[in-house]
């Protein structure tokens, strides 16, 4: 799940970034890709894989 939400903050980051459009500081194409990449991180780490099956 964190994976495609990454996927989808590096293409928010992209278009920012193509199109030029002016944003306020907290939304840079930067600052966008690096909570993308936060995000990437954590579905690597394991975290936010879903439900896991039944542990015994």
């Amino acid at each position: 799940m964190l994976g495609i939400a990454a996927a989808v903050l590096f293409f928010i980051a992209f278009l920012i970034n193509a199109a030029e459009i002016t944003t306020s500081d907290a939304f840079s194409s930067t600052n966008v890709m690096l909570l993308g990449l936060t995000l990437l991180a954590l579905h690597v780490a394991g975290i936010g894989n879903g439900w896991s099956g039944r542990r015994r």
